[in-house]
Formats: C-alpha cells, sequence, structure tokens
C-alpha cells in the first residue's frame, strides 16, 4: 500500500538517519569526544592483531630525525639556501638558513648509516618467514624512512607507526604495507613501539626523538618494560646535546642508570651491542 507523501517522507528520513545506523558504522558517532576511551582501545587492538597475524614476534625500534636526508637531498637544500642568500645578503633569516642546511648536510651520512643498519639487522633476523627483530619506526621521512628503506633493501618486512598531525605526514614508500599504521594517540603509539622491542637505537633528531628516548629510559629505568638495549648513535651529537653524567652528578639518578646508555659509531657496532645484550648466535 502506497502509503501518504508526509509518512514516505519520514520513513525515508527514518532509515537516512545516522541513529539508524549501525554503531560500528557511524563514524560521525565514532568521532564524537566521549568516545575516545573506544578509539584508544581499536588503536590498541588493531595494531596487536595484525601484527599477530603478520607473526611479527619482536622488533628492533629505529628513532631519528626527520630532517635528515641523503646527502644529494641535503645539497639541494643547502643551494636553495645560498641561492636565496645571494638575492637578500646579510639577510638574517636567509645566514641562519644556510647555517642550518650546513649542519644538516653534515649530518647526512646518518641517513646512509640508518639504512644499513636496516638492511643488516634485517638481512641477520628475518629468516624462513622467521620475523623476528624486526625494523619499526614511526613511519615518516628522514632517519625513519633510511631504517624502513635498508630493510625493503634486502627484501624483507619493516613496520611504520604514524602518527595524525596537523601538518600531513604521509608515511615513506619503504614501510611493507600490511604493516604501516597511523595513530591518532601518541599514548597508544609509544605502547606499541616499546610493547615488543628488543632494542631502541636512537639517531640524531629533535624534541619528537628525545620524547621518545626519555620515555624508554624512564620505564627501564622504573623496569616498567623488558630490559633492552638503548643505543644512541652518534656519541659526540648526543654529548652535545645532553650531559648524561650530570644527572648522576646532581643526583636526580642513580649511577647505575647510565649504564642503560649504550653508544655506537657504526651499523656494525650498533647491531654488535644488540646480539651481545640478547646473546644471539
Amino acid at each position: 500500500m502506497e502509503l501518504p507523501q508526509n509518512v514516505e517522507r519520514n520513513r525515508r528520513d527514518i532509515l537516512e538517519s545516522h541513529s539508524y545506523r549501525l554503531a560500528e558504522q557511524d563514524i560521525d558517532f565514532l568521532g564524537r569526544h566521549e568516545q575516545r576511551p573506544v578509539r584508544m582501545q581499536l588503536e590498541l587492538q588493531k595494531v596487536e592483531t595484525l601484527l599477530r597475524e603478520n607473526n611479527i614476534v619482536s622488533t628492533v625500534v629505529v628513532f631519528g630525525g626527520t630532517q635528515i636526508h641523503p646527502r644529494e637531498q641535503a645539497e639541494a637544500r643547502l643551494a636553495g639556501a645560498k641561492r636565496t642568500l645571494e638575492k637578500i645578503p646579510n639577510e638574517p633569516r636567509a645566514l641562519r638558513a644556510v647555517e642550518r642546511a650546513e649542519s644538516v648536510l653534515a649530518k647526512s651520512h646518518f641517513y646512509d648509516d640508518a639504512r644499513e643498519f636496516g638492511r643488516l639487522v634485517s638481512t641477520s633476523c628475518q629468516l624462513d618467514s622467521h620475523c623476528d627483530f624486526v625494523i619499526a619506526t614511526g613511519g615518516g621521512p628522514g632517519i625513519m624512512e633510511a631504517a624502513n628503506r635498508g630493510a625493503f633493501d634486502a627484501g624483507c618486512k619493516s613496520i611504520g607507526f604514524n602518527i595524525e598531525l596537523p601538518h600531513e605526514q604521509e608515511p615513506n614508500p619503504y614501510i611493507t604495507p600490511e604493516l604501516c599504521f597511523q595513530f591518532s594517540y601518541f599514548a597508544l603509539r609509544k605502547f606499541h613501539f616499546v610493547l615488543r622491542a628488543r632494542a631502541l637505537v636512537v639517531f640524531p633528531g629533535g624534541f619528537g626523538t628525545l620524547d621518545e628516548l626519555f620515555n624508554t629510559l624512564t620505564l627501564r629505568q622504573t623496569d616498567r618494560m623488558q630490559e633492552i638495549p638503548i643505543i644512541l648513535y652518534g656519541e659526540a651529537y648526543w654529548r652535545n646535546l645532553i650531559n648524561f653524567a650530570a644527572f648522576a652528578d646532581e643526583g636526580v639518578i642513580a649511577d647505575e642508570h647510565l649504564d642503560l646508555i649504550h653508544f655506537a659509531e657504526t651499523p656494525r657496532e650498533a647491531w654488535t651491542i644488540i646480539a651481545e645484550f640478547h646473546q644471539l648466535d
């Protein structure tokens, strides 16, 4: 029987109403402020489920700066800064841009080292479909890209734990597609960084790198996570940036807490520290 026009219109409105959608299909509802606990649980469970399905046993986490690029890119950036300075000589910001570009170029070798480290770890551990010590990064550019790229070069799996930011950050193209994740919450991202970690290798970087470093140091200091080596790559950079011994000298950490930190200068040295720590053959 044909419904009256106003009743038919109301019927259609019922079927199109957001209240009628299944809860798991209602993106608007899931995005509401009060559903934050649900979204956090989903971020926890989704990653955990997919890593298990891909037989990821353990990871080696690599942190480092997004601004550290291959030499050719760093050289191009410096050349561009110098061209700008030629147009506006002695302009403070242009002078500063050249200084910064020169500093970034001087650190471009860390990109090559992170790439080689990713290759070395992956070829040493991903044997016969056994996914142990899988390279895991924040999924972005710079050092993170380099470590994922090293695994990619070797035809091995690697993980990218990307984060939703105000400025769009597309994942680097070297992550294993089914192991590239996007997070809304830093806390859940940090949880997955340390959950399966067998080592942390920290290349030169900025605030984000320091945040992850000190988060892991705190968890190790307080015995809230498994024992892992925490390796700072490029001792001169880190010694210049942070006076670790001063923490102990000031009495705010114990002397033995300094033993949580290792230093490495080459990919092979970093891997040797990890292998010896875990008594790998």
